[in-house]
């Protein structure tokens, strides 16, 4: 996986770190990682889920 290039969401900031994801271009999907855990794993999605999860970020519909 480190052969990927990693990139912080546009929406991490320095006041919000606790809450930081990082995001991967897969030949197949998008990787998703926790930022200040990167060695932990991460998630891998198919572009329609990533597309689909994003949707629903935007409408404020996730949940913890």
């Amino acid at each position: 996986m480190s052969s990927f290039t990693w990139r912080k969401s546009s929406h991490s900031t320095q006041g919000t770190s606790e809450q930081c994801v990082e995001l991967a271009q897969l030949p197949n999907g998008i990787a998703l990682r926790d930022s200040k855990a990167p060695n932990v794993g991460h998630l891998t999605l198919t572009p329609r889920a990533f597309a689909a999860l994003l949707i629903q970020a935007k409408r404020d519909e996730l949940r913890d």
